[in-house]
């Protein structure tokens, strides 16, 4: 077996039980990321009867969908007017379930190496140990982390108190929230607590280190208009110190222009400075990179080393383009440029989901009969 690929492990966050000294896991595919694309790569490369398993480095399905905007609208699905990231995630869990793909949560791809038939070695942070045909990049920006506020003393309040990501709104209703940020999810989420009847905060403060905001502007003029109106409240300054009592957060001390430091009671903080990506492992995984991202061609979305390709927001490539859409069109190129490497023996035939018996018996339905 030469070795060509290899990385650090890194430590992954939850969910699959440890495999040391188990019999490796032989499959067709493995695609890193369960995002929209990632999801979508198993339901192409079902089609194409080519069986994957996932590996994921967050607790969930998702990705990029699920941590950024879980319950805000997305309207460039094609035939899909309006969803969420949560109901794309959802409708996507839906469509490939005829194809038994198997999820591994809370792990990062840690190693990979070629062996000498042309499969190679893929280990995980927490043990597993693939044989694969084919591997397939669907990490997204790469593995990422919320840029924290730095206030001595906060950070033992992460997950109890200190919020980077919101997944259940309905745990902040009633309560006083602060808001830290300028972006759009900032001012997302202040008018969200501000205004949703059932997730309505007792109130919520807005703080940022200046009168300007990166948002959109109709977010920026309905805070403004909502403050006038004595609903919320925005206050220009940067934290700088925290209150506390019998192991509470009691207030964020905040210290404005004027050098004056005053104290907004709390019972909630949520902050929102962005997420840093880092690409992990993958950098270190000999591929051609460009930016940070995963050079591939256009044929078959293949990265520099012949076996594993890259889909997503993860490579680059002339004219490439971030869109969920652009990712959905790469992972179908990629199944058929994976297809041959999985059946050498097999003509890839083009079959159309419409059509075709055969996928309709794989996918669980009936073929319609069309009157001549």
């Amino acid at each position: 077996m030469e070795p060509l690929l290899t990385a650090a492990a890194a430590a992954g966050e939850t969910v699959s039980s440890h495999r040391h000294g188990a019999s490796p896991i032989e499959t067709d595919a493995v695609i890193v990321g369960a995002g929209p694309v990632g999801l979508f790569q198993v339901f192409e490369l079902g089609l194409l009867e080519i069986k994957a398993h996932v590996v994921d480095a967050l607790a969930y399905p998702g990705g990029q969908c699920a941590e950024l905007y879980p319950d805000k609208p997305i309207y460039d699905i094609p035939a899909v007017p309006v969803c969420t990231g949560r109901e794309l995630t959802e409708r996507l869990l839906q469509q490939i379930e005829p194809f038994g793909a198997q999820f591994h949560y809370g792990q990062e791809v840690s190693g990979v190496q070629r062996r000498d038939d042309g499969r190679f070695d893929v280990e995980t942070s927490k043990g597993l140990h693939f044989i694969t045909k084919t591997l397939f990049i669907a990490a997204g920006v790469g593995a990422f982390q919320p840029r924290a506020l730095k206030v001595e003393g906060l950070d033992v309040y992460a997950e109890r108190q200190l919020f980077y990501r919101v997944r259940n709104p309905a745990e902040f209703a009633g309560k006083q929230l602060v808001i830290v940020g300028g972006g759009d999810s900032a001012l997302d989420w202040a008018l969200h607590f501000a205004q949703h009847t059932a997730h309505k905060a007792a109130s919520v403060v807005l703080i940022h280190r200046r009168d300007g905001f990166r948002a959109a502007p109709a977010s920026v003029a309905r805070m403004r208009a909502l403050c006038e109106a004595h609903e919320m409240q925005f206050l220009v300054g940067q934290p700088t110190g925290i209150e506390e009592s019998n192991g509470r957060l009691t207030g964020l001390k905040v210290t404005g222009a004027d050098a004056v430091t005053r104290v907004v009671p709390l019972d909630a903080l949520l902050v929102f400075f962005g997420l840093s990506p880092k690409l992990g492992p993958i950098a270190d995984w000999g591929l051609a990179l460009e930016r940070r991202q995963v050079v591939v061609d256009t044929e078959k979305f293949e990265t520099s080393i012949p076996g594993i390709f890259a889909v997503g927001d993860i490579n680059t490539y002339p004219g490439k383009k971030k869109l969920i859409l652009s990712g959905f069109h790469e992972a179908a190129l990629a199944a058929f440029g994976a297809a041959p490497r999985v059946f050498p023996d097999r003509h890839i035939q083009l079959q159309y989901t419409t059509t075709s018996p055969k996928l309709h018996k794989m996918l669980g339905v009936e073929t319609p009969v069309f009157d001549e």
